[in-house]
């Protein structure tokens, strides 16, 4: 799920290699426990030579993740950052624990930080990125001190552009598809846990019948087995089916980044507009201090009504003013349009990359989940025709 060819990985291979609970003290002095990774890199020449050299390594809190990837939405606004695996659990499937100390989940948040490092060494800009190599092979407090400059601007009150940028439109396309898809998965999981929990109840009926029958109970009691071995399997199922959760998890977790994407975009769109109306304004100005007319109400024109018309002293000095700017305002229109183009220019390209890696990866998960249900549905014919043997014997 990774793209080959980036730059990052073609000098360093990357990994997550294991968790670790510690204790220590927070920013108020008090006693806490958390959880810290241990990040390990290693230079692709050295093996490839033939040297297998001990990997260099550093320990990473979840919070110094959540830092990088805020410095990178600032820094790289119309790129899709990929998310991060989620800090505590928010969608649990049936009996996955949601303590987000719990072994199993700190297991998968691994594997999903590390899934996240790949993706950001996979990019062909992120992954020339000084402060990332600095955050995967130097351990000191420059990271944390990116938190009180980098924060991921929100402005909410600006709704001009947002609902017709095609932007927001792929946002809203993979969040609502992906989402669909993991209720879909959650409710096949749900209607498979019922049929496990149907063969148990078969497995423990024939098992008590075997007990009473004397010329059919070893038959009973052999089918009751081959249920029981298919009921158990159950946890099984479930731990793979949790695996492409966490995929689909992952791409509802991008939909922040890709509406970060929107946000930016209305932004600068916003801006371009403000200083080209302020732009139109002052040349209605300039005009009207030229001509002497005042062709719309306005409160000119009731001052120069109450207390005469300005000298002409005056209205050069004011022309002038005007026309230096009115030069400064073209100047920032012309800005905020290159900025706005480079900006859409920007975005659109990596758009296209994130869809064709949504596309590749959805594909991928889809497909090895249709193969996982077949093999799993294989194992519900084996179980029945062993069974059906077990019957025919008696």
């Amino acid at each position: 799920m990774v793209e080959e060819g980036s730059t990052l990985l073609r000098r360093m291979e990357i990994s997550v290699a294991e968790a670790e609970k510690r204790t220590g003290k927070n920013t108020v002095n008090m006693q806490e426990i958390f959880t810290v990774y241990l990040i390990e890199t290693r230079p692709i020449d050295a093996i490839t030579e033939g040297h297998n050299p001990a990997p260099d390594s550093l320990w990473r809190r979840y919070s110094e993740f959540e830092i990088l990837r805020n410095y990178l939405l600032v820094t790289y606004p119309f790129i899709v950052v990929p998310p991060l695996p989620e800090k505590r659990a928010e969608f649990v499937w049936h009996k996955l624990s949601a303590d987000n100390m719990d072994p199993d989940f700190v297991e998968r948040r691994r594997v999903g930080l590390e899934n996240f490092l790949l993706r950001v060494a996979s990019h062909s800009v992120l992954s020339n990125d000084k402060i990332l190599y600095h955050f995967l092979t130097e351990a000191d407090s420059r990271i944390k001190a990116l938190s009180a400059t980098f924060r991921v601007k929100n402005p909410d009150n600006l709704k001009l552009y947002l609902w017709n940028n095609i932007f927001f439109y792929l946002a809203l396309t993979s969040c609502y598809t992906f989402n669909n898809s993991r209720f879909i998965l959650q409710r096949v999981a749900d209607r498979l846990y019922g049929v496990y929990k149907v063969h148990g109840n078969y497995g423990r009926v024939f098992s008590e019948w075997s007990a009473l029958e004397k010329e059919m109970g070893d038959g009973l009691q052999s089918a009751g087995h081959h249920m029981d071995a298919y009921a158990a399997s159950v946890d099984d199922m479930l731990e793979e089916e949790e695996h492409y959760a966490d995929q689909l998890k992952e791409y509802l977790f991008y939909a922040e980044a890709l509406r970060a994407v929107c946000r930016k975009h209305e932004l600068t769109q916003y801006e371009l507009e403000t200083a080209s109306s302020d732009l139109i304004s002052k040349k209605q100005q300039r005009e009207e201090l030229a001509t002497g007319m005042v062709r719309t109400f306005s409160f000119k024109g009731m001052t120069n009504k109450l207390f005469g018309q300005e000298t002409p002293e005056q209205r050069e000095a004011k022309l002038s003013l005007l026309e230096e700017q009115i030069v400064q305002g073209e100047e920032t229109v012309t800005e905020k349009t290159v900025e706005c183009e480079e900006y859409v220019k920007g975005a659109w390209v990596d758009m296209q990359r994130f869809k064709e890696q949504k596309d590749r990866d959805l594909r991928e998960a889809l497909i090895g989940y249709a193969v996982m249900q077949i093999s799993m549905c294989k194992k519900g014919i084996q179980v029945w025709t062993n069974a059906k043997e077990c019957f025919h014997k008696m």
